[in-house]
């Protein structure tokens, strides 16, 4: 008797501890469910923070490429903008060297004329003294009296002729002179007229690539200035940029590590769930057993 009432106890014992066990399992399942569900939120939430992370990670990367090639363009046009001024500073260059040597040639031939104008008057001034003598001459054979009229008329005659001659060949010589000075000067002063419209013209060439190269100088240095502030601009995209990619690149990682742990811990419950019941049902095969 005190055996059976022995064993009487005992199976009350288990049978209360099986019902305490089947009400734990009872509350245990909307808990493993509740849990569960918390971790699936979690992870979509995860999941929808990394495809945030990765269009603003793309959308860096789009404004980083868009500096680049305003940056590309920039260099571009201030090359442009010296290699204009280059060829504007030679053009200029030559055109001041073009224009030295036509004030020399302009110098030269204003001495050659003056030289030419001396000269003609000098001649002028001996053809006048050649005549002036020559006149003297047959004034001085003139006045002579040998009392021989025969004489005195032919070499009167021969003087006259020699003097009308002389006054012929000398106006003809000056003349021809006077044309051939003319054309001279003519000629010079021809040559001095269109170097000078040549040199003005120069002046104006050379004030216009002056003006030309004072502009491109004002552009290159708007473009050096445009290009240190789109330079700087794109430095401080970029570290910006940078730091948004660093922290980006973070958090896609961090988000990834969630993933993995929440995934890891999902499993975990779901295992522990799984030994639950497979214990649970162990336990009541067993009482169902004892009740047989």
């Amino acid at each position: 008797v005190r055996f059976l009432e022995q064993q009487n106890k005992l199976l009350e014992t288990k049978l209360q501890f099986y019902q305490n066990r089947k009400g734990g399992e009872s509350n245990l399942g909307p808990l493993f469910e509740g849990y569960i569900e918390t971790l699936r939120q979690e992870a979509d939430s995860v999941e929808a923070d990394s495809g945030r992370l990765a269009s603003e990670l793309n959308h860096v990367h789009e404004v980083l490429e868009g500096y680049k090639k305003k940056y590309e363009e920039e260099v571009a046009l201030r090359a442009s903008a010296e290699n204009q001024f280059v060829a504007l500073k030679k053009e200029v260059d030559c055109a001041y060297l073009h224009k030295s040597d036509l004030e020399a040639n302009v110098e030269s031939l204003t001495q050659e004329i003056d030289f030419l104008r001396h000269l003609y008057e000098e001649e002028i001034r001996v053809l006048n003294s050649h005549i002036s003598d020559t006149s003297v001459v047959v004034q001085m054979d003139n006045s002579r009296d040998l009392n021989m009229d025969c004489i005195i008329a032919e070499i009167k005659a021969q003087y006259d002729d020699i003097a009308s001659r002389s006054r012929t060949e000398a106006e003809s010589w000056y003349r021809s002179k006077c044309e051939e000075m003319k054309a001279t000067v003519s000629r010079h002063g021809e040559t001095l007229r269109r170097t000078k419209e040549e040199i003005n013209g120069l002046n104006r060439k050379v004030q216009r690539l002056t003006a030309e190269v004072e502009n491109a100088k004002g552009q290159n240095s708007k473009l050096e200035a445009a290009m240190t502030q789109s330079q700087q601009q794109g430095e401080a995209a970029l570290s910006d940029a940078s730091s948004k990619l660093a922290g980006l690149e973070e958090a896609l990682q961090k988000a990834k590590q969630d993933m993995a742990r929440l995934l890891k811990e999902y499993q975990e419950v779901m295992n522990s769930k799984l030994g639950l019941d497979i214990e649970i049902a162990t336990y009541r095969r067993l009482l169902e057993g004892e009740e047989h």
